[in-house]
């Protein structure tokens, strides 16, 4: 059976800690899903399109992380 983990956020911004906790968990999993949530109380303060553009790009040579979103 695959193991699956979540990462739930809003990443705004993306930070070294948040990077930190994904590398430490990609020898645990064999997928790991990076999930931009979305806060309907907060006004981002990077667009969605740029964080997705920043997970994407320090992951980009990582095939066991995902990159998700729950609201475009």
């Amino acid at each position: 059976m695959e193991k699956i983990a979540i990462f739930p956020g809003s990443f705004d911004p993306f930070t070294i800690g948040h990077e930190s906790i994904v590398r430490r968990a990609i020898p645990l999993f064999d997928q790991i899903i990076i999930m931009i949530g979305y806060n309907s109380n907060k006004k981002p303060f990077y667009p969605l399109t740029k964080r997705k553009e920043w997970i994407k790009k320090v992951f980009e040579n990582e095939p066991r992380s995902v990159l998700g979103n729950l609201k475009d």
